[in-house]
């Protein structure tokens, strides 16, 4: 049995968000159980939990998307006047990570050090506001072996008897599952068997029950689980435990890519409101959509990615492909292309031209339309539009409002992430 672990998981520098005029406007975001646009109403620190990267390969443009979308939600809490619990996990052991360190014959600790690093490094260049508590799968197995006891006592966890030493959630703890993802049976079946789950194992008492401790097996790492034997977490419950554990029984918002919902997002509430008492697990539950290149969405399994550090190391500045990423809205499925990131870079040297002007038309109009489109659902490219006016009315000579530039440049600094001042980022 090894216990390697990645020791004292770091996020990353915290960019400089300025502060704005006045309070920001409550934030409504759509809720993907409830089908709806609904109103985020943090009591106390707004709490959100982002599941975080599986580090076998480099931060590709679906990441940065996802992440941008969360990292603008925190933003509009915090202009809002809401101190923000934030927290992320790293899934630093799992099944793709050990495959791709087999593969390219190298140490799975090293592969996903070497991965976690390097998103680190690009969180900070697209200037992603760091979560409080950034947390490895690794260092949080003593707590979910702790909790997987506790749901075996409860009889709610059970282990199949074919010698292998797995352990398996039993759903029909879980009245309500089913509820976030808004799916028929037959449709989660198809998307379980695609997405890392084993409908058709034998021996589980329902083909969708998730697993929750995998046994020890020749040539994986494995943990000591006291009663659970030796091996390693599943999935959905290590999410589910390190949100219980860091936050408390009730986030505001669950958030990742739409490719999340489920089995992921729907499991792991499954399991954390079977393990709290308290349902639903999160107030919204709010996904990303997926980005796609050449009319296929961007996988590791297409080889269609485009990658962020890549883009860094071609001298792209990294607020054109945060731009490039906020022009749609962020639950649409959209395309990466070279004319979207060549229209960004325009847009930022546009804005930056503009923000320099000794004047323009009145900074606070902006400030109100950039916070009124966010607060609804994230309007992001509405949001864009307000500022392309301003910028559009600035060059053209107009405005007299000798303040409007800084108070223009702070807003879209502070609720877009991207500053206009200063020597641009490559």
């Amino acid at each position: 049995m090894e216990d390697r672990r990645l020791v004292g998981m770091e996020s990353w520098i915290a960019p400089e968000v300025p502060r704005l005029p006045g309070v920001g406007r409550p934030l409504s975001l759509f809720d993907s159980a409830r089908r709806g646009v609904h109103p985020t109403e943090p009591t106390g620190p707004a709490r959100l939990y982002v599941c975080g990267i599986t580090p076998y390969d480099a931060t590709h443009l679906g990441h940065a998307a996802t992440m941008i979308t969360f990292d603008v939600i925190n933003r509009m809490w915090r202009d809002a006047g809401h101190p923000v619990t934030y927290v992320q996990n790293v899934t630093d052991v799992d099944d793709p990570l050990l495959e791709r360190a087999a593969r390219d014959h190298e140490d799975w600790v090293v592969l996903a050090m070497r991965e976690t690093a390097l998103f680190r490094e690009d969180m900070e260049a697209l200037r992603i506001i760091p979560p409080a508590h950034y947390v490895g799968a690794v260092e949080s197995i003593p707590a979910i072996v702790a909790r997987i006891n506790e749901l075996a006592d409860e009889g709610v966890a059970y282990r199949l008897d074919d010698g292998t030493g797995d352990v398996y959630f039993d759903l029909t703890h879980s009245p309500r599952f089913g509820y976030e993802s808004n799916l028929s049976r037959d449709e989660m079946l198809t998307l379980f068997a695609e997405r890392g789950g084993d409908p058709d194992r034998a021996g589980k008492r329902d083909r969708l029950d998730p697993l929750l401790w995998r046994g020890a097996r020749e040539g994986e790492p494995s943990w000591d689980g006291g009663p659970l034997g030796p091996g390693r977490p599943g999935w959905h419950i290590e999410c589910a435990v390190i949100a219980l554990n860091l936050i408390g029984d009730r986030l505001d918002v669950q958030g990742g890519g739409n490719d999340l919902l489920f089995p992921h997002h729907e499991m792991s509430a499954a399991h954390a409101e079977t393990m709290s008492g308290h349902a639903p697990f999160a107030s919204h539950y709010a996904h990303a959509g997926m980005i796609g290149l050449d009319g296929e969405k961007m996988s590791k399994s297409k080889g269609n990615l485009v990658f962020v550090s890549r883009l860094r190391a071609d001298h792209v500045d990294p607020m054109a492909v945060r731009l490039a990423l906020l022009a749609d809205h962020y639950r649409a499925d959209r395309q990466w292309t070279d004319d979207l990131l060549k229209v960004s870079e325009q847009r930022l040297a546009r804005w930056r031209e503009a923000a320099a002007a000794p004047s323009g038309p009145s900074g606070a109009d902006v400030l109100a339309g950039v916070r009124e489109r966010l607060a609804d659902d994230l309007d992001a490219p509405g949001a864009l539009a307000v500022v392309d006016a301003w910028a559009d009315a600035t060059l053209a000579g107009g405005g007299d409002d000798p303040e409007a530039p800084a108070l223009v440049a702070a807003t879209v600094d502070a609720l877009l992430g991207v500053p206009l001042v200063g020597e641009p980022q490559v």
